[in-house]
């Protein structure tokens, strides 16, 4: 038996089985255990042996998938077999493994294992067929015996082919052609939000607050929204509303406070402040907000110029629009990014700040990665226990707090948590944890209601939190792999963005609810 050593290729994780010694008429075999028993697999079918990497759940998939990884820029479907054999289920641990199936045409499973044995070389007469033998896995996931000599027992060998597609009939290439799944899923995203309002009489803003005042950035304009870093490098003799500059994807990001700029009262800097980051003159800044609200979308009858004593000369000039909202009882002040900065000084600020803070790869005022990376989709970000989701900007209708008490409907789904007034309508509210069987979670401060359109019903689902606002280079998004028949394809999409190791899961908009769901929500909303 042949020891496993060390893959250069795959670094310290990564494992990769030595050469056998058997001679030429032997077959060579990688040996493991699951539970009691030891399994085999040829091979040649085996590409790599991990360590168990950082997993993100498929909602509402097969028990047996035990989720996506990041393998080097690849998404990387992982299997347990502890589910597949009906095994009981015991927490991975230091000897716990993962074997990487080569599955052709660039693609790959991983298989997950309690423990390596070794790689052997097996006389093929020692090779025999499984069928009638009785055993603790089903015959019908097995490719034969190895005969055990000198009273060791068999080991079976395993049909990996059989195995991975059950659980799904394709495995995702890193990217998708521009008419295929990936379009169509774009496509239906687009019909969902388009129904019910002309998408070309309305606004899309993003609102947020400072100092008790809500105001809003066309969403145009907002390129993502970022926790606070608690590092910031400050930039000395710099105008008094910029903070300093930060890091962010190794580029230099200028910092300007809000309150400092409208000349509001000064307020320390937590962990509920966000960081809009915007588009001015080509550069972006961060503005430091005291808190982000959500995504509006309004018609553009509500939106009007500012009156003319406070534009002419009333300190009012970053403000382009106001926008009137519950009769007149909720004003929001729509912003211009280019009025509110003096470029020369953010790019002084920019370059001071690449002298003293954070190193980037780029000169400062160079376009940002984010251009240089070609076409980008939008997405709002949101958490629903470890995984992040994300769903087509242009699909968010609102983002809105989830209240204090919702009105439950008789006879309604278990998912379905009530209903709530929305502005004189009403909003069917599902729990969103519920709706993909995941664990109940008590309410909290930071939970939201995101408002889109599913089947041509406008419905709320309530998440964990929201972070923000994100672009995604295309070349991230491809094709989530696809599930065995009888499990919905919740999961449209997946972008592996490699730098991050991060894994955002892309929802198909039109499958957050089946059709007969669809038809029970709307019965609720009346």
């Amino acid at each position: 038996m042949d020891a496993f050593v060390e893959s250069p290729a795959a670094g310290p994780a990564g494992l990769l089985p030595g050469g056998g010694s058997g001679g030429d008429d032997g077959l060579q075999f990688v040996v493991f255990h699951v539970q009691d028993e030891q399994f085999a697999i040829p091979l040649a079918e085996v590409r790599e042996i991990i360590r168990m990497p950082d997993l993100v759940r498929v909602p509402m998939g097969p028990t047996e998938l035990e989720g996506l990884a990041n393998l080097r820029g690849a998404v990387l479907p992982v299997i347990s077999l502890r589910d597949v054999f009906r095994f009981p289920t015991a927490l991975h641990d230091d000897a716990t493994r993962v074997l990487v199936l080569d599955c052709g045409q660039a693609r790959a499973a991983g298989l997950v294992v309690d423990r390596m044995a070794s790689v052997v070389t097996v006389d093929p007469g020692r090779i025999e067929a499984s069928a009638g033998t009785a055993g603790t896995v089903a015959t019908d996931l097995l490719a034969g015996m190895i005969r055990g000599e000198d009273g060791r027992p068999m080991v079976m060998i395993l049909d990996t082919g059989r195995i991975v597609h059950r659980q799904f009939s394709g495995i995702p290439d890193r990217a998708s052609p521009a008419d295929g799944p990936a379009s169509a899923v774009r496509g239906r995203a687009q019909d969902a939000s388009a129904a019910g309002a002309a998408a070309a009489d309305e606004d899309h803003l993003v609102s947020f607050e400072v100092a008790g005042q809500e105001y809003a950035f066309p969403i145009e304009q907002v390129q993502e929204i970022v926790q606070l870093p608690a590092h910031i490098t400050h930039v000395p003799k710099a105008a008094g509303h910029v903070i300093g500059v930060i890091s962010l994807r190794n580029q230099l990001l200028p910092l300007v406070g809000m309150r400092e700029m409208f000349g509001l009262p000064s307020a320390e800097l937590t962990e509920a402040n966000k960081v809009v980051v915007v588009s001015a003159g080509g550069l972006s800044v961060g503005v430091v907000m005291d808190s982000v609200k959500e995504v509006l979308r309004v018609s553009r009858a509500l939106v009007g110029p500012v009156p003319a004593l406070l534009a002419n000369g009333g300190g009012m000039g970053e403000v382009k629009a106001i926008c009137r909202l519950q009769d007149g009882r909720r004003l929001v002040s729509v912003l211009s990014a280019e009025r509110m900065f003096n470029v020369g000084e953010i790019r002084k600020a920019s370059a001071t700040g690449g002298e003293s803070g954070p190193a980037g790869d780029g000169a400062p005022g160079t376009p940002s990665e984010r251009e240089d990376d070609g076409a980008e989709e939008q997405f709002v970000v949101f958490r629903l226990m470890d995984g992040e989701y994300g769903v087509p900007i242009e699909a968010v209708q609102e983002i809105v707090r989830v209240p204090e008490h919702l009105t439950r409907i008789p006879k309604t789904p278990a998912f379905v948590e009530g209903v709530i007034n929305l502005r004189g309508a009403v909003l069917p509210v599902v729990d969103q944890r519920r709706r993909f069987g995941m664990p109940d979670a008590e309410r909290s401060d930071r939970q939201r209601i995101i408002v889109f359109t599913a089947h041509g019903v406008r419905t709320g689902f309530i998440v964990d939190s929201v972070s923000g606002v994100s672009r995604i280079p295309v070349r991230f998004i491809g094709a989530a792999p696809d599930l065995p028949d009888g499990h919905p394809r919740l999961i449209g999409r997946v972008a592996n963005i490699e730098e991050q190791n991060r894994i955002v899961l892309l929802p198909d908009i039109c499958q957050m609810l089946d059709t007969r769901e669809a038809e029970a929500v709307r019965a609720v909303s009346g």
